[in-house]
C-alpha cells in the first residue's frame, strides 16, 4: 500500500486528488468543518494548478512514477514469492475497496492477506492513516480473510541494509556532505502521537531517552534510521545530517527544515552535497521535484557547487529481497514484524 497519485496531470484530477488526501483528518487533524473551509476554500484551489505543473515535469509516458514504480515492485516480488501480489494505494486508484474486491473474487478460499503499508516510519498522516483506513474498508465490506499488518520497518537491519547498499555507489566520489531529508510534519503530530502524554517534545533529548513514546514517534524514528544507515555505512559525525522537508502551512513543522539547510550549506563550506529521502520508499513528486529540481536549485544558487540525489529503495535488489524475507517470515508463523 503506497501513497497515491492523481489519474492525470490535469489541474481536475490533481484537485480531486488533493481533496481526498488533504480531508483526511489525520492529515490536516483540524475540526471538519475547519478543514473544509481550509482545504476546499483555500489550499486546493491555489495549490491545484501548480501542484498539475509540478507533476506534468516528472510524470512519464507510463503514468505518475510512484505509481509505475509500485507496480514494478509488484512484478519484481511477484517474480520471487508463490503468493499473489497486490496494489493499492491510501489515495487515489487502484483504491483499497477495488483491491480487496478483486482479491476476494480472485482467490475466494484466501485465508490471510498480509498488508505491507509502504511508510517505514510511524506518523498519524502516513503510516497511521494507511492502517486505520484499511481497517475501515476490511470491517465495512466484511471480507472472508484475515488482514494483517506489517509494523514500521525504521529499523529493521534488512532496511537499512538496503538503503545502505542503495547509497554506497553515491559516495565513491569525493563529497562535503550527506544529507537524510525525510518528509516533514507537524510538532503537534508528535504531541498527539505521544501515548505517554508527557515525553515527545517535552523533555531535553526526548528521542535519546529511552520511552514507550518511540513506537509512535515520528521524529525519533527518523533519526534512527539516519544513525543506522550512516554507522553501517561508517560515517563520520559531521559528516552527515538530517532534516525535513515539504512544510504546509504557517505552523510549526519538525525542525530543521530541508530548504533552510540547502540554503545555509555552502556559506559552511559544504559545496558537494550528496541527498537521500529515506521516508519515501518509491520515488514520487516530493523526490523528483521538490528534492531534485526545486532543492537542487536553491543549493547551487546559494554557492553549491554539486548537487547528488541517491534514488528511492524503488525496485532495488536489496529492497525486493527484503520484501520476500518479510513476507516469507510471516508465512512461516513469524510474528515480530506484525501489528496487533
Amino acid at each position: 500500500m503506497n501513497l497515491g497519485s492523481p489519474d492525470s496531470t490535469s489541474v481536475p484530477d490533481v484537485r480531486k486528488y488533493l481533496m481526498q488526501f488533504l480531508m483526511d483528518g489525520r492529515v490536516i487533524d483540524y475540526p471538519y468543518i475547519v478543514r473544509s473551509l481550509l482545504v476546499g476554500g483555500i489550499i486546493v484551489p491555489f495549490r491545484a494548478p501548480k501542484s498539475a505543473q509540478a507533476y506534468q515535469s516528472i510524470w512519464t509516458k507510463e503514468g505518475s512514477p510512484l505509481i509505475v514504480i509500485t507496480k514494478q515492485l509488484q512484478k519484481k516480488l511477484s517474480e520471487n514469492i508463490e503468493e499473489p501480489v497486490y496494489i493499492t494505494m491510501r489515495y487515489g486508484n487502484p483504491s483499497m475497496k477495488n483491491t480487496f474486491d478483486e482479491l476476494a473474487q480472485t482467490y475466494s478460499s484466501v485465508k490471510e492477506v498480509l498488508l505491507i503499508p509502504l511508510y517505514p516510519h510511524y506518523a498519524m498522516s502516513s503510516y497511521e492513516t494507511a492502517v486505520e483506513y484499511a481497517r475501515e474498508v476490511f470491517k465495512k465490506n466484511k471480507y472472508g480473510f484475515e488482514l494483517k499488518f506489517i509494523k514500521p520497518f525504521y529499523d529493521q537491519t534488512e532496511f537499512i541494509s538496503a538503503i545502505a547498499e542503495s547509497i554506497k555507489p553515491f559516495i565513491q566520489q569525493d563529497f562535503d556532505h550527506f544529507l537524510f531529508s525525510y518528509h516533514g510534519i507537524p510538532e503537534r503530530h508528535i504531541l498527539k502521537s505521544d501515548i505517554t502524554g508527557q515525553h515527545c517534545l517535552q523533555i531535553n533529548d526526548c528521542c535519546n531517552v529511552s520511552s514507550e513514546a518511540h513506537k509512535h514517534c515520528y521524529r525519533h524514528q527518523c533519526l534512527r534510521t539516519t544513525e543506522l544507515v550512516a554507522k553501517k555505512l561508517e560515517m563520520t559525525s559531521g559528516k552527515y545530517s538530517f532534516s525535513f522537508q515539504s512544510r504546509l502551512g504557517r505552523s510549526e513543522w519538525l525542525k530543521p527544515y530541508t530548504v533552510k539547510r540547502l540554503q545555509e550549506m555552502p556559506s559552511e563550506g559544504i559545496k558537494k552535497l550528496v541527498i537521500v529521502c529515506p521516508a519515501f520508499v518509491s520515488d514520487c513528486l516530493e523526490t523528483l521535484e521538490e528534492i531534485a529540481v526545486e532543492g537542487r536549485e536553491v543549493f547551487l544558487q546559494a554557492g553549491g557547487e554539486s548537487f547528488t540525489i541517491v534514488p528511492c529503495l524503488n525496485v532495488h535488489p536489496a529492497w525486493v529481497q527484503t520484501l520476500k524475507n518479510w513476507v516469507m517470515q510471516t508465512a512461516n508463523g513469524n510474528q515480530e514484524m506484525i501489528l496487533r
